[in-house]
């Protein structure tokens, strides 16, 4: 039956194995090596857009692609300050997909513009074949989000975009290091917007984020709209705001960069196709498909799990940290009750939602971990 005990004998019910998705300690481990690099901010006193934000803003072109990059405060501000770059305001709408992340839809809000929402297809990405039929007069840009790290179908999203005469905004905030087609994931749309936050595949030490454009006026505009709207110290062009990459978090980054994203790239994709291998034949597991030109960043290991809740209770009373991401689309969060949308808008995210489980992947989860946890849920459905 369901519930009952199993774990193979390199797994003791009195020694559960931890598997966790924050995996921060054992990543940092080498703080001490970082702090060293950050002494030296604090000996010149480098802290505000210092030269260690100017280097890896150059570098960190290397794994997202575009011309120009730009260091800003987060992931969600990356959102907000590209939709103001164009010129996104009050009486505007922004395409974007149903299922995502909060800050996805809270970036277009905050700008001053309506979300117009779109149902997902099997990738749990934006159904680009029904993007069309919801512009308007209104819309301004599109704002595709590659969740989990897989690429959207971004060519079919571009040709939309370019018979409309819109722009196209990414939220990239889970693909670093994903590419399309063998070209990496900023070179497909007119801003990405990246984080930095400390659970991503590349990670500082508190929030941080990145836009990527190969539009040299665009990489200007963003450059002053992060730090006040100032051209240089006594003139300010624009009023804007405040949200510069710190040049601490850039330090990390960098190191992150150097040291760590090659290994904790070849890992995650690594430990995603040993998860596909063990589940694909697994009754109850539905895997998404995998298109050969999309290499994704599997910043989350997602599948579509029948009785999924009793499932995760299992999988988490077997120290395998389990989690849902995200249990309610953004149509039927309160926060969009006044966008008009119900229940059944879009049935695919709202499917996905009811029965999506995110396992951890990440680097320090090793091959006795994939094995344990595909274990574990060939067991759940064989009761």
């Amino acid at each position: 039956m369901i519930g009952r005990n199993f774990y193979p004998n390199q797994y003791k019910r009195t020694a559960v194995p931890r598997i966790n998705h924050n995996y921060l300690s054992d990543q940092f481990s080498d703080h001490q090596k970082i702090l060293e690099k950050v002494a030296e901010v604090v000996r010149h006193g480098d802290f505000t857009l210092g030269q260690a934000v100017d280097r890896f803003e150059q570098d960190f072109l290397s794994v997202a692609g575009g011309r120009h990059a730009i260091g800003v405060g987060s992931g969600t501000d990356a959102l907000f300050l590209s939709l103001k770059a164009l010129g996104v305001g009050h009486g505007d709408e922004v395409i974007t997909t149903a299922f995502t992340f909060y800050a996805t839809v809270g970036a277009i809000v905050t700008a001053g513009a309506r979300p117009v929402f779109v149902d997902i297809g099997p990738d749990y990405n934006i159904l680009a074949a029904d993007i069309e039929k919801c512009i308007s007069s209104r819309t301004r840009a599109i704002l595709p989000v590659h969740w989990a790290g897989v690429p959207c179908d971004m060519e079919a999203i571009g040709d939309v975009a370019k018979r409309h005469g819109l722009k196209v905004v990414a939220d990239a905030c889970h693909a670093i290091g994903a590419t399309l087609d063998d070209r990496l994931i900023a070179d497909w749309a007119d801003l990405s917007c990246f984080s930095l936050h400390p659970l991503k595949n590349l990670n500082v030490w508190g929030d941080g984020g990145v836009i990527v454009t190969d539009n040299e006026d665009l990489a200007k505009q963003l450059s002053m709209l992060r730090n006040h709207g100032l051209v240089d110290r006594d003139t300010c062009n624009v009023w804007a705001y405040n949200s510069r990459l710190d040049t601490i978090q850039a330090v990390v980054a960098q190191y992150v960069l150097d040291h760590k994203l090659d290994h904790i790239t070849a890992r995650r994709r690594a430990n995603a196709a040993a998860m596909d291998s063990a589940l694909s034949a697994v009754p109850g597991v539905k895997l998404p498909p995998r298109a050969p030109n999309k290499v994704p960043a599997y910043h989350l290991y997602m599948a579509r799990y029948d009785q999924r809740d009793r499932l995760q209770e299992y999988l988490l009373e077997r120290g395998i940290d389990a989690k849902v991401h995200y249990p309610t689309p953004m149509h039927l969060q309160p926060a969009a009750k006044d966008f008009g949308y119900g229940r059944g808008d879009f049935p695919a995210a709202e499917a996905l939602a009811a029965s999506c489980l995110s396992l951890p992947v990440h680097e320090h989860v090793s091959d006795a971990d994939i094995d344990f946890m595909a274990t574990q849920i060939r067991e759940f459905y064989a009761c």
